[in-house]
């Protein structure tokens, strides 16, 4: 008797992505997010372009990978409103509450995230938690803040590096940097998104609790759960 080899974190990214089909709505505008979930999704949307009418893209990244494949891609002023927005999460919780900015796209995954009636989480398993902050949540700040918001994330406990790529601080698509906050246990995430978003210099908080996912495709070993919020 042979028993099948468990199924890799690559392809449990590609079965959530190819599963997130059902919820395109045909003849309209998907919102897409950024990541290697995402990745999979935008590969398997390419199968079913000529049913959209395009797409409305998080990232310059993602961007250009739905135009190498044919699909048009809109600029977010040029929409009212999305169906749905697909895209990954670094953590979800049992709520559906998230956090995001993994892939440095958070502030453009919000406004995306904010135009859609539905959210459509993507993930493999590993991403769900019983509470948010084991993951180190993504600010994005304007540079000259950078230390002053460090210092308050110290207060309470926290510990904020500078995201730096190539020895760099890391420039977001909209030119600004990332602090990624270690130390933290976010039990009210809705309050806690609020109280962050006020701080002078904070672009975007990648705790994802205004803009919750309504569904979640999980991947796991026995196949895409579907959780519903």
């Amino acid at each position: 008797m042979t028993t099948s080899a468990p199924l890799t974190q690559d392809e449990l990214k590609t079965l959530v992505g190819q599963a997130a089909l059902q919820y395109v709505v045909p003849g309209e505008i998907v919102g897409v997010g950024t990541g290697s979930t995402v990745n999979k999704f935008i590969d398997a949307l390419a199968t079913i372009k000529d049913q959209i009418k395009g797409a409305v893209s998080s990232s310059v990244a993602s961007t250009e990978r739905l135009k190498a494949l044919g699909i048009t891609v809109y600029d977010a002023n040029a929409v009212e409103s999305l169906a749905v927005y697909i895209d990954g999460a670094d953590e979800i919780d049992g709520k559906g509450y998230m956090v995001k900015g993994g892939g440095a796209a958070l502030t453009r995954e919000k406004i995306v995230a904010a135009l859609a009636g539905r959210f459509v989480c993507i993930a493999d398993e590993s991403k769900l938690v019983p509470v948010l902050g084991q993951f180190p949540l993504p600010v994005e700040v304007i540079p000259m803040a950078a230390a002053h918001i460090a210092r308050r994330f110290a207060a309470e406990g926290g510990q904020a590096q500078l995201r730096l790529r190539d020895g760099q601080p890391l420039v977001t698509d909209n030119g600004q940097h990332i602090l990624d906050v270690k130390g933290l246990a976010i039990a009210d995430p809705l309050a806690f998104e609020s109280r962050v978003n006020q701080w002078p210099g904070v672009v975007t908080v990648g705790v994802f609790a205004h803009q919750k996912a309504s569904v979640c495709l999980l991947g796991t070993a026995q196949g895409v759960k579907t959780i519903t919020y």
